[in-house]
């Protein structure tokens, strides 16, 4: 018996152990973490366009100017188009035109402009190879890098001339995303506060609009109500011969209050019949 006793407070310890500071919610609140979007992705780059869809039959950037080429056969003609040559001849016409977009001169490769339409050729083919070949780990790791030197040279290039940096981003297609400042963490229990105090705060509208509707219906029974009180209450004044505390123009206010608010109900009522029969 005594050594029933002795381990007779443990025991109750033990099943006084309870996770009451984790209770069950009864709220129907579901909260999913939002999905990753990868870093090369053009949500996160700031591309608007993808690489565009050259003609198969254009021909390649060395031979555009051939003479030889516009009177030769349509077979040797289809040996130097770019349908039937690497992808590389593509994104070679594909530079050349996101420079000429923004150069300065023909001759101009240097240039803030012609280095930014340069690496943006180069990410948008890029982008469009990592989404045939998600796993080529190379490859996306010269596009991340590619992404954040564009990214440093808009920034100094805003800093110094904001005129030029949105030039850039109107003829380039551009969105100008800078890293946030502070990094903040994505995590269930601030989620699921925000997720309920939204919760709360439409439950209170819901109850608001509901209470609102009670009164709105209620108006028309309240004012025709207050008229005859009015009434009643003038003419017996006036019969008592006692000061009359109910004028004139306050009764016909009222009344004209009631019978604005009766047609108008009474329009929406019609209106509301005849969308039901249509």
């Amino acid at each position: 018996m005594n050594a029933l006793t002795k381990f007779r407070p443990a025991i109750l310890s033990l099943n006084q152990i309870t996770r009451s500071y984790a209770l069950k919610s009864d709220l129907k609140i579901k909260w999913v973490r939002p999905e990753k979007i990868p870093c090369y992705k053009p949500e996160k780059s700031g591309d608007l366009q993808a690489m565009p869809k050259l003609a198969g039959t254009e021909l390649m950037k060395d031979f555009r100017e051939c003479k030889e080429l516009e009177t030769a056969n349509e077979h040797v003609r289809n040996l130097f188009s770019i349908e039937h040559n690497r992808r590389r001849e593509m994104v070679e016409i594909f530079k050349e035109d996101m420079v000429r977009r923004v150069y300065r001169h023909e001759l101009d490769y240097g240039s803030v402009e012609a280095k930014l339409g340069l690496m943006t050729a180069r990410i948008r083919s890029l982008q469009e190879y990592m989404e045939q070949f998600p796993r080529q780990s190379v490859v996306k790791v010269q596009l991340k890098e590619l992404i954040d030197k564009r990214k440093r040279f808009l920034r100094y290039l805003r800093r110094w001339d904001y005129r030029r940096f949105e030039y850039i981003l109107e003829k380039l297609d551009l969105v100008y995303k800078p890293y946030p400042t502070k990094f903040h963490w994505i995590t269930r229990k601030e989620s699921l506060r925000k997720l309920t105090d939204i919760h709360c705060e439409q439950i209170k509208q819901n109850r608001l609009e509901e209470y609102r509707q009670q009164l709105e219906a209620q108006q028309i029974e309240f004012l025709e109500k207050k008229l005859n009180n009015l009434e009643l209450i003038r003419k017996e004044q006036i019969e008592c011969q006692v000061p009359v505390t109910v004028e004139a123009e306050q009764i016909k206010a009222v009344r004209k209050q009631y019978e604005e608010l009766k047609r108008k109900r009474e329009a929406i009522a019609e209106s509301k019949r005849e969308r039901e029969e249509s």
